[in-house]
């Protein structure tokens, strides 16, 4: 629905278990899997207490097309990361020994394989081949189970409190906001903010802008993808004082077996000082009612993560503009930014027994 959050005066919460301008702007497309016959909603409705794990290899890769008159082409790809939710493997890569580096970004962490061709061929396919094992994650039942949660040191407090090119922390957004009676806790307030965006922001990805993650559009709307869901909620949290972060990555169909990823999919996550982080897939959600309950603090295993943050800063720097986001393959020739006429992103899934 496209309604504007009432202003609510609230005394209990009760919280639920359950490279053209392209690249830069970040408008890769958002993957099927999560839009259409296949949700993640239907891969969690059963035995929603058993956390269940997936295993499987990632293919990440591109061919770069129409690079002949170009002499110097450079290429960042994200690498996904081991955490807590996901346990990462680079078991190979087409581009040989020697050819590439691995570097950490110097604000968010993120790690960025780097490499460069010169002269630049005509046509040029790389991969990298990736073994994953992901797992569902439940933040609040694992935190009151007794897991231990880290603290936020002062300098990434600063860093998830602070505004980015798309996501202010005032203005506009702050007229969503509901009413707060005192003493909510960071979980409270946050739930709050979850069912303030499920209720402005409908799925809808027909009007041209969506997909860039700009609040002052979504305000105005009321609808996008995932993106646009995740950044409103961020936008809010930090008006809050509640430290919140983006991050990206890949579906999976709930199905097991093998085929190609079309586009990403994206979430949120907030810091509470008892829960740590906590995820949240409103988009997800407002596709799923029934699973409500459930994406406040749990995410299936069926995804993948690639990336944090916005306004990114790749290593070594990029001649271009901060990425909005970064889930695609960004390439430079000669310092100019190549689109999807110059790249076509190929990657592919396949569960492991």
């Amino acid at each position: 629905m496209h309604t504007v959050c009432l202003l609510l005066m609230v005394m209990v919460v009760s919280v639920g278990t359950g490279a053209d301008v392209t690249a830069a702007e970040g408008n890769s497309t958002e993957d099927n899997f999560t839009e259409g016959k296949f949700t993640e909603g239907k891969a969690t409705e059963a035995k929603a207490t058993e956390e269940k794990s997936r295993k499987f290899q990632l293919r990440y890769g591109a061919t770069l097309r129409g690079l002949e008159k170009f002499h110097q082409v450079r290429v960042w790809l994200p690498v996904p990361a081991s955490d807590g939710s996901q346990q990462v493997t680079m078991v190979g890569t087409s581009l040989g020994e020697g050819r590439y580096q691995v570097h950490r970004g110097r604000k968010f962490g993120n790690s960025i394989l780097y490499f460069e061709l010169e002269p630049a061929p005509e046509e040029y396919s790389f991969s990298v081949d990736y073994t994953i094992e992901r797992k569902e994650l439940h933040a609040l039942r694992a935190a009151e189970e007794g897991e231990p949660t880290k603290s936020l040191s002062a300098q990434e407090r600063r860093l998830y409190l602070g505004e980015s090119r798309l996501v202010p922390t005032a203005g506009k957004p702050l007229q969503l906001l509901p009413s707060f009676s005192g003493g909510l806790s960071h979980l409270q307030q946050a739930k709050l903010l979850y069912d303030c965006v499920d209720r402005h922001v409908a799925y809808d990805k027909s009007q041209p802008g969506f997909g860039n993650g700009d609040v002052l559009w979504v305000c105005d709307t009321g609808r996008g993808n995932c993106t646009d869901f995740h950044s409103l909620f961020i936008s809010l949290a930090r008006s809050r004082s509640i430290p919140a972060r983006f991050e990206i990555g890949f579906p999976l169909p709930p199905e097991r077996g093998a085929g190609t990823i079309a586009g990403y999919h994206c979430w949120a996550l907030f810091f509470d000082d008892q829960y740590g982080w906590v995820p949240v897939d409103i988009s997800e959600a407002d596709k799923n009612p029934h699973l409500k309950d459930y994406y406040f603090g749990s995410l299936t295993e069926n995804r993948v993560a690639l990336s944090t943050g916005r306004d990114i800063l790749l290593e070594p720097r990029q001649a271009g503009p901060p990425l909005n986001y970064f889930v695609d393959p960004y390439v430079e020739a000669d310092g100019k930014i190549l689109g999807s006429d110059h790249v076509r992103p190929e990657t592919t899934w396949e569960d492991l027994k």
